[in-house]
């Protein structure tokens, strides 16, 4: 099943640091992983569909990048 965020609410929030607009990150298994901040290069993760919202929560989008499972190279 894949949740995608409701864009009214997706017009509502926004970075909690530099109040820029958000957008949604697809995880793999084709719910919502988080919100982004391009910005700011920050991921708010989203747990039991509530995205946490908060600065102390957020995780560097290249931590976050790193944190996904990587395709298995052709060898």
């Amino acid at each position: 099943m894949t949740v995608t965020p409701d864009h009214r609410l997706m017009q509502l929030l926004v970075c909690p640091v530099c109040k820029g607009s958000l957008r949604a990150r697809s995880a793999d298994n084709g719910g919502l992983a988080g919100l982004e901040c391009p910005a700011d290069r920050l991921l708010f993760p989203v747990r039991d569909g509530i995205p946490l919202m908060l600065e102390s929560e957020a995780l560097p989008l290249d931590d976050a990048d790193a944190q996904e499972p990587s395709a298995p190279s052709a060898a």
